[in-house]
């Protein structure tokens, strides 16, 4: 049973997996998630959907107790040999939910929340808590990056022996599906030096952060055009911020935000360099992809990413606009920079492979059910 609540970056890890789990058909797989989830996407890759929409990413006492209640009877009825856990919440409500039933449990945070950026100490010492206190009711708690792992061990949220690292990885036949879209499709010169970025506009990928490079780079490449792939799914505030910044530095004919989009790498076609500018990352996975579309990578040295891109990328400094638009010119001006840069992506790519991971939590899950 995979309980899950947030839509987005765990979504994509879930339809991943999954679609790889079909090698194995001794395992079956029901999904418990909220109603953020387009459960379209998990047609004929689990046997059963439940939607519980009390189930919020929002602290609630009332959803929180709701929801726990109405997983811990899906629990009951359905007795899965493994409950598999994603995200803080659902790692939370899934974890205490199962209290006293003590089913086999794995949990994956995605992403630590003790780690956001711009938290105030309080909270930090607050999701640490909560951490600390749910560890001993997983059996075991996957990591996807060894920088996940890390820093659970140094915020001491549990023993080394409970973590185990699982890198994500990306599906490769994803990409042979794909459906690329072309420059024309989208209203962008065919001869411009497109910059991109995929991710929710959100405080986390900073997309301000993004416009603010951009006007640097389109001052040394006036045919630069910029295309950001996503959306705020919310309220409309940051998207709404963002596009009033592209006015006011009047890149408003060099700019376009797709808003969400269910095929994000088929965008990917369109760009000359790929960004991933977020100010905390628990890893990434759109990175692996540029590495797959030999997109040359501008990314900040936080968290998670210097792990996934090592040397097969150009990191700066977090809200480091400056050196951004700097690298970016580099790549553009610099034909053998730029194809070294694809050179180690094509190397190091091969570490992220979906089948990897998937192999890997099928042998945690036949060592806990002793398969």
């Amino acid at each position: 049973m995979h309980i899950a609540e947030a839509p987005g970056g765990v979504e994509r890890y879930l339809v991943t997996i999954l679609t790889k789990f079909k090698q194995y058909p001794k395992f079956e797989h029901i999904l418990v998630c909220s109603s953020s989830f387009d459960i379209d996407k998990f047609n004929g890759l689990v046997k059963e959907v439940l939607v519980i929409d009390e189930m919020k990413n929002a602290l609630s006492l009332t959803h929180d107790v709701k929801s726990t209640l109405l997983v811990r009877k899906a629990i009951k009825s359905y007795n899965p040999e493994i409950i598999y856990c994603h995200s803080s919440k659902a790692g939370a409500i899934g974890r205490m939910a199962n209290l006293g039933i003590k089913n086999k449990l794995v949990y994956n945070a995605h992403g630590w929340s003790f780690n956001i950026r711009g938290s105030s100490l309080k909270k930090i010492k607050f999701y640490e808590t909560i951490e600390r206190m749910l560890a001993p009711f997983a059996d075991k708690i996957v990591c996807i990056s060894e920088y996940e792992k890390k820093s659970a061990l140094k915020h001491k949220i549990c023993n080394a022996d409970k973590l185990l690292v699982i890198n994500n990885g990306i599906d490769y036949e994803e990409f042979e599906n794909q459906k690329p879209k072309c420059r024309n499709d989208l209203g962008i010169p065919e001869d411009a030096f497109v910059v991109g970025a995929i991710g929710r506009l959100t405080k986390q990928k900073a997309p301000d952060v993004f416009v603010k490079m951009a006007k640097m780079v389109k001052e040394k490449i006036p045919n630069a055009f910029f295309l950001m792939v996503g959306d705020d799914i919310g309220s409309g505030y940051c998207r709404v911020e963002i596009e009033k910044q592209i006015e006011e530095e009047k890149l408003k004919e060099s700019f376009l935000i797709t808003g969400w989009v269910n095929n994000p790498i088929d965008y990917m076609n369109c760009f000359d360099v790929a960004t991933l500018l977020s100010r905390w990352e628990g890893f990434g996975l759109v990175l692996p992809e540029y590495m797959y579309m030999k997109k040359p990578i501008v990314a900040t040295n936080v968290d998670a990413i210097p792990y996934v891109v090592g040397d097969a990328g150009i990191l700066v400094d977090m809200d480091d606009y400056e050196s951004a638009a700097y690298s970016i010119i580099k790549i553009y001006e610099d034909h053998k920079c730029k194809e070294e840069l694809i050179r180690k992506e094509i190397i190091r790519v091969k570490l992220f492979d979906a089948q990897k991971t998937v192999s890997e939590l099928a042998k945690l899950f036949s060592l806990l059910i002793k398969l």
